[in-house]
């Protein structure tokens, strides 16, 4: 069995998910309109979905559901 690779991370999930959105937004500006365009729109508004949904879940205040 092959040795599985391992890799560490630099930056944040959080940063690495702001810095796709924000690539994802710049290309698609760049798009005609159409189904690529809104593809990219579309993987960028669940890229920033993302980042705040994990900045919420390591605030503090968060709380258990009751």
């Amino acid at each position: 069995m092959p040795e599985r690779r391992r890799v560490t991370q630099t930056r944040s999930l959080e940063e690495r998910l702001v810095e796709e959105a924000k690539r994802l937004r710049a290309q698609a500006q760049l798009l005609p309109p159409g189904f690529d365009r809104e593809h990219a729109i579309r993987k960028a508004c669940q890229a920033e979905t993302g980042s705040h949904m994990n900045e919420w879940l390591r605030s503090p205040g968060l709380q258990p559901p009751k």
